[in-house]
Formats: structure tokens, C-alpha cells, sequence
């Protein structure tokens, strides 16, 4: 069946405010099912939309899919359960910073080092936006919110930096109102085997605006991002005059054209390298020193955690002399109870 954008779109009012970069990210969603489903073979009734609990985890209400709207941080168990249950599911897990980063901390790095083959879209705008603005795992050092009155003292997360440490086969970034580069990248992600890990740089127009403005604003995100595309070299800027180069351990931003340099001397992107040296750099890369890296940064294969799982039980099964409850009834010496 040939589907539309229209087919994923649910009858629900939406109801993030007026401004809030869901709504991209949503208009992202539903643009890229289509291409999904015509690409890996689905029907939209093999589609489940999990959620645990904030802005974000309203989406499965907006999607025409299946969808479980669960509990705090508990996102990641329950699409565990839901992919394992039934591998031939599609299932994309919709999760915030404060939901996957905090109280979902430990559920969202063994989802990712179990490697199960999951789409987890992260919501990333640095802030807890549905409980009205307390600072969150990935809020800014020195940020004041509502519960930092003088000043936030923690060290950010950096997502892309976790999924790696806990060897994550598949990482990639994006800005909200990035739509045609976020279809690129749900369409990838979905044909991964694995756990399919997208952060979304999204803004909260209400609680942290502007806390992405400095790489995300029109007039300077081509100087301070950098897409990244595999086979092609690491080039950016408005006039592509800029590329990325090693200088001994660490990566160094060069001008093509000066000193001798030119687009040969830049580094050509491969997300399916599996030695996380070089992915690591990219996920790191910081303005003002570095442009942001987006696009898909880790790319790589490896078994997943609900194939194993099948698998055992096959074995198991085949070598036991049980095969159903009724065979371990028959066993050996039964009785009655009156």
C-alpha cells in the first residue's frame, strides 16, 4: 500500500504551545513514515510510538500508529518489552532530556548497550518543560531556572558522547527546524539494525528560548554547523570555504585555501567506522572552537538484543524435552486434590 503523510496523522488537537520545536520534529515524524514504510515494507499497523512523561511524551496521541503513553523515565522498558514481545514491530520511542537523562538514566544506556532494535528520538531543549521550567540533565552550567535560582553548577550531559560510551551502533543530531535533513536521518535510523539514537535540538519557546539560537539562527548556522554526509569530505561555512582536519590528536578547523590547503586535505566522513576515535570528536565538537556536527555521526552493525533473545529460546527449546506446559504435566507422578 502506498502511503501519505496524511495516514499518520491523528485526529488529536495538538497541544504543545504556539512556537515549541515538537511540532517540527512531529511534521518530521510524519513526513518520513511514508518513505519508511515503502523502503522496509511495513503497514502502518506494524507502527507502536512509546512515550514516558513531558512535552515530548505527548506524541503518541498525535500519531494515527499504536502507541503507549507510559510512566516517567520508563519509556525504554516498555518498548523493550514491546520489540522483544514482537520483533516485527516498528517501534520508535519519543523521550525528552529529563525523561531519558535522569530518571530514565540507567533504562536509556542499557536500551543502547543491549543494542535493541529500537528508534529513540531525543528531544533535547535543556530544560523540564511540562513541570514549567526546572534546569535538566542537559541545561546549560550556570543556567537560572526555577530550581537554580543563582545559577546551575552541574556539568551537562552530552548525549552523543553517552551513546558512544556505551557503545551505541548508531547516533545521529539534528535541529528541529532541520526538517528535510531529520526525514534523511528517521529514514536511516528505521533501516538500522539496532538501537537508533536522534537527537533532536529542540527550542521551548516558554521555559529556555533561544538556548540552541547561537548554531540554530538562519543568519549564522551555516558558520557554526557542519552536516556531515558519509563519502563526502567535512566541509562547511557559507561559502564551503571551511573544512575539519587532524593536528596531531585533535581535530583543527582549516580554510581551504590557505596554506596549502585544499578539499583534498579534508577528512571524508564514515559513520560505519566502527573505532569510536573520530565519532567521538565529532559528537564533542563545541562553538565557539568547533561547528556542531549533525547528520548521522555512527552508523555501525551489530547483532541485536531481541534476535539473541529468539534465538536462545529456539536453542532451549529444541534441546528440552518440554515443549508447552502440558508436556511438563505428563512428566512424571501427578495428582488430585479434592
Amino acid at each position: 500500500m502506498q502511503y501519505t503523510q496524511q495516514d499518520f496523522k491523528s485526529d488529536q488537537e495538538v497541544r504543545w504551545c504556539p512556537g515549541c520545536g515538537d511540532h517540527a520534529i512531529l511534521a518530521s515524524v510524519v513526513r518520513a513514515m511514508p518513505q519508511v514504510c515503502e523502503e522496509l515494507g511495513l503497514t502502518k499497523e506494524q507502527f507502536v510510538f512509546v512515550s514516558g512523561i513531558g512535552c515530548s511524551s505527548r506524541f503518541p496521541y498525535y500519531m494515527n500508529t499504536y502507541g503507549f503513553h507510559g510512566i516517567h523515565g520508563r519509556a525504554a522498558a516498555l518498548a523493550t518489552g514491546i520489540k522483544v514481545a514482537n520483533p516485527k514491530l516498528s517501534v520508535w520511542q519519543m523521550t525528552g532530556d529529563g525523561d531519558s537523562l535522569a530518571i530514565g538514566g540507567n533504562h536509556f544506556i542499557h536500551e543502547i548497550r543491549r543494542n535493541i532494535d529500537l528508534n529513540i528520538i531525543l528531544f533535547n531543549n535543556r530544560i523540564y518543560g511540562l513541570t514549567k521550567g526546572q534546569y535538566s540533565p542537559t541545561s546549560k552550567l550556570g543556567i537560572v531556572t526555577k530550581t537554580s535560582p543563582y545559577g546551575s553548577v552541574e556539568q551537562p550531559f552530552n548525549p552523543g558522547s553517552l551513546v558512544l560510551g556505551a557503545r551505541g551502533t548508531f547516533f545521529a543530531r539534528s535541529l528541529d527546524s532541520e526538517l528535510a535533513l531529520n526525514q534523511k536521518i528517521m529514514v536511516r535510523a528505521a533501516q538500522h539494525k539496532g538501537a537508533s539514537v536522534m537527537e533532536m535540538l529542540v527550542n521551548c519557546v516558554i521555559f529556555n528560548n533561544g538556548t540552541h539560537a547561537e548554531i540554530s539562527d538562519r543568519d549564522v548556522r551555516a558558520e557554526r554547523t557542519i552536516v556531515i554526509e558519509d563519502g563526502n569530505p567535512m566541509i562547511f561555512g557559507k561559502g564551503r570555504d571551511k573544512g575539519l582536519v587532524m593536528d596531531g590528536h585533535k581535530l583543527k578547523v582549516v580554510k581551504i585555501g590557505e596554506n596549502g590547503i585544499t578539499e583534498n586535505d579534508i577528512l571524508v566522513h564514515n559513520s560505519h567506522e566502527d573505532n569510536l576515535g573520530l565519532q567521538n570528536m565529532l559528537v564533542d565538537m563545541k562553538y565557539p572552537e568547533y561547528p556542531v556536527a549533525l547528520g548521522v555521526i555512527r552508523d555501525v552493525e551489530g547483532k541485536t538484543y531481541e534476535t539473541s533473545v529468539h534465538e536462545q529460546v529456539a536453542d532451549v527449546t529444541a534441546k528440552s524435552k518440554f515443549h508447552c506446559m502440558k508436556d511438563i504435566l505428563h512428566s512424571g507422578a501427578t495428582w488430585e486434590v479434592k
